[in-house]
């Protein structure tokens, strides 16, 4: 059985946990609210983007007019899986559940496509492949220090650069899509070729004169979206990896709540059993004296 002074450590030692988890939750919903906004300015931008590139490619392909590179598909020989984790650790399953799902994906196209690349945002990321001696295309270290428009569109633009050039044939991104401070869904997304919604379909309606052409605009607005869905899925990485540690935190400081209350129980217990103890053998004392 422990002692008293044994037990007094552990206790001190869970309450300096507890502060330093609450702290830690209090940071994350902190970062979490600037994280949620950055997502609220962006969502308009990208989803008028993103109508509009679909209506112009529509049209083109209604009228048979060459259209941007990046909007034709081609037979998938070689892909290339873009992963996205966190720098750091203590955010409960957010790192293992991307990882987990990028597995996953690898195991399920080996027969589709003959070779999938995989590049790597995030710490954790390089640590898991690295201690399984997995090989990996690039590591994109230092982005998520930087998370900015300007890099993810550097990236989009070496993604691109790829596809063009017939490295790939097909792009996809792994990461955690973000909902709500306490749900976060793994997702696996197309990025190239892009695939625009409604594009395939019959256009209806009017359609608009383009200055200075059709063409043109596609050059200028494909960059552009593919950009921005690179800087979404960075923002929803970001979100959801501080909500889950945010959620992660709050589960550890109740549980070293809850352990404080039964670490104080026993502390007690053993206390009154030491003084009910030292009472006996006093009471033995003065009796055997008597």
């Amino acid at each position: 059985m422990p002692s008293l002074r044994d037990i007094r450590t552990r206790i001190g030692s869970v309450k300096n946990t507890r502060q330093i988890t609450k702290a830690m939750k209090m940071v994350s919903a902190a970062k979490l609210r600037r994280a949620q906004d950055a997502i609220t300015r962006a969502r308009p931008y990208a989803t008028l983007l993103e109508q509009a590139l679909a209506r112009i490619a529509s049209r083109a392909a209604a009228e048979e007019k060459p259209s941007h590179p990046l909007l034709a598909a081609r037979p998938v020989k070689r892909a290339e899986l873009v992963l996205l984790t966190s720098d750091r650790g203590l955010a409960g399953a957010f790192n293992s559940n991307v990882v987990r799902r990028a597995q996953r994906f690898l195991t399920e196209t080996s027969d589709q496509y003959e070779h999938v690349d995989v590049a790597i945002l995030g710490r954790k990321a390089r640590d898991f492949f690295r201690a399984r001696h997995m090989p990996v295309r690039k590591d994109y270290g230092g982005v998520h220090q930087l998370a900015t428009y300007a890099k993810a569109s550097e990236l989009a633009t070496e993604l691109s650069q790829r596809f063009l050039s017939g490295e790939v044939d097909a792009v996809f991104l792994c990461y955690n899509e973000f909902k709500s401070a306490i749900a976060q869904t793994v997702v696996v997304k197309q990025l190239l070729p892009i695939v625009t919604p409604g594009a395939a379909a019959a256009p209806q309606g009017y359609d608009f004169l383009y200055e200075p052409s059709r063409n043109e605009l596609l050059a200028d607005l494909v960059p552009k979206h593919l950009a921005i869905q690179v800087w979404r899925a960075l923002l929803d990485s970001a979100a959801s990896e501080h909500g889950a540690r945010m959620t992660a935190m709050e589960s550890a400081t109740t549980n070293a709540e809850d352990m404080i209350a039964a670490l104080t129980l026993q502390y007690n217990r053993a206390r009154q059993a030491y003084v009910t103890k030292e009472l006996m053998e006093i009471v033995s004392g003065a009796e055997a004296l008597k």
